[in-house]
């Protein structure tokens, strides 16, 4: 009876990777808009995904206002859509859930199971609701001006349900009754997957699923306009990003400033580190937490409040042309934030101003991860303040600076857009403009959508190729590595 029941436990097991694969590619595939199940006429938007729809009834309505006041639409319809949208969203956490506590043990399985159901059976209602949603349009007076139709996503969720719904019903036939007195257990392996998971799935919607938009640059896209193979255009973007004069000056100029900065920025890598060093030696330990806030708090300001403080100061009207005026040192006031020279050593003490402090927390978290025994054993052989900082801290936070050097590198085309946004002006706009300033002024401001993107590409291809580049040199050095 027992080598029965282990039977059933080791195919319901087998079983559950098609659960967890399809609470998986649903969970993916409600942030693609072409993967909407809801669309179900034209007048909603095409690039509204199913979380948005989900989420947001004024996003999923707000290209139908005329149709919904002419009764083209009736509002009923479109709050259908909505709560079916919604319920999807809540079976496929609920399906989520189910697929999480199958990694535990049996009791936890039979706990997790009827989550998985209850996911299924609220997405199959979620269905069977914008199906009726679409049978209401159909009918609409004016179809020419509603445009019905019948998205493909609908049956790729109606295959995914079902498989969630049969795999669950057959695991919880299959699986055995718990031993009385057991326990909820599950394996440290994962358990520590799952506390990592939500970082994970942040990092998928905000890193890896923009990725969706490079498909911009193959086409000859402009705003509120359609991808189609009407307008689409393979490398003609790629190849004008060299062919162009012009264009290919503004790179070369953009380049330069941003490698200029950047290279600052890692030829002073080591100050944050120099700070938490010097921080760590202050032994009054109130008047050192109070340095440490004073100097973490500017990172938590934004740059438009920055530059309000630096216009306050350096402006026309600031303190030192104010000061100087009446202490008689100085004539006439001067805008010293319009001027074009030594801009990259302005924006590099800018920058170090406000993250000195923010950056020095990974080495005094570094610093107290040092064995106090190499102190003591520094002091007795006579070692100064001085030459324990030198020999011991400095060696024991080498590794942690490495690791920091080898992300700046990587990122050494990404300067960040909104400290040179903000003190941009026609004068210095030449050395000012990086290339996350460029790709927005020439997405945003000029619209030429796919050659930003071409160079959002580019960028980030390099900057890859520089992380492992750097990774390598440190491996061949010294034996270690990130990636």
């Amino acid at each position: 009876m027992n080598e029965e029941k282990k039977g059933k436990e080791i195919i319901a097991d087998k079983i559950y990777y098609v659960q967890r694969v399809v609470a998986l590619l649903m969970a993916i595939l409600i942030f693609f808009p072409g993967m909407n199940p809801g669309r179900i006429c034209e007048l909603i938007n095409k690039n509204v995904s199913l979380f948005t729809a989900g989420i947001s009834y004024g996003t999923l309505t707000g290209e139908m206002g005329r149709a919904l006041t002419k009764g083209w639409i009736s509002q009923d319809t479109m709050i259908l859509v909505f709560c079916a949208s919604l319920i999807m969203l809540v079976g496929i956490v609920a399906a989520g859930a189910g697929g999480c506590l199958s990694l535990g043990n049996l009791k936890m399985k039979k706990l997790g199971n009827p989550f998985s159901i209850a996911g299924g059976a609220l997405g199959m209602a979620g269905l069977v609701m914008i199906w009726i949603a679409h049978a209401q349009i159909v009918l609409t007076e004016k179809p020419t001006k509603v445009g019905p139709m019948f998205p493909n996503g609908w049956y790729v969720f109606l295959v995914l349900i079902v498989l969630l719904l049969v795999s669950s019903i057959a695991i919880q036939f299959l699986l055995p009754k718990p031993e009385a007195g057991s326990k909820y257990e599950m394996e440290s392996k994962y358990k520590l997957f799952l506390i990592f998971l939500p970082f994970a799935a942040l990092c998928f919607v905000f890193s890896y699923l923009p990725l969706y938009g490079w498909r911009y640059a193959f086409f000859d896209y402009h705003a509120g306009g359609t991808l189609s193979s009407d307008n689409f255009v393979g490398f003609k973007w790629f190849t004008s990003l060299f062919q162009n004069k012009a264009t290919r000056a503004d790179v070369v100029r953009v380049l330069r400033n941003t490698l200029a900065m950047s290279g600052l920025g890692i030829i002073t890598s080591w100050l944050p580190m120099a700070f938490a060093i010097f921080l760590n030696e202050i032994k009054n330990t109130k008047f050192r937490r109070f340095v440490q806030t004073f100097t973490t708090i500017p990172n938590f300001i934004s740059w438009v409040l920055v530059y309000a403080i630096a216009l306050a100061i350096f402006s026309t009207d600031g303190f030192i042309n104010t000061a100087g005026v009446a202490l008689g040192l100085i004539e006439g006031g001067t805008n010293y934030l319009m001027g074009n020279s030594h801009i990259w050593l302005k924006m590099l003490l800018w920058g170090t101003w406000k993250g000195i402090g923010w950056s020095a927390i990974i080495y005094i978290a570094g610093i107290s991860g040092i064995d106090q025994q190499l102190y003591e054993a520094a002091t007795v052989d006579g070692a100064g303040r001085f030459q324990k900082m030198w020999h011991v801290t400095v060696p024991g936070l080498i590794p942690t600076y490495c690791v920091m050097l080898l992300m700046s590198i990587a990122n050494i085309l990404s300067n960040g857009m909104d400290q040179y946004l903000v003190f941009e002006n026609a004068q210095n706009t030449s050395y000012m403009q990086v290339l996350d300033l460029y790709v927005y002024q020439l997405g945003i401001g000029s619209g030429n959508i796919p050659l930003s993107t071409v160079i959002g590409m580019v960028k980030s291809i390099v900057s890859v190729i520089l992380l492992f580049a750097a990774n390598g040199i440190s491996k061949a050095i010294r034996g270690e590595s990130i990636v």
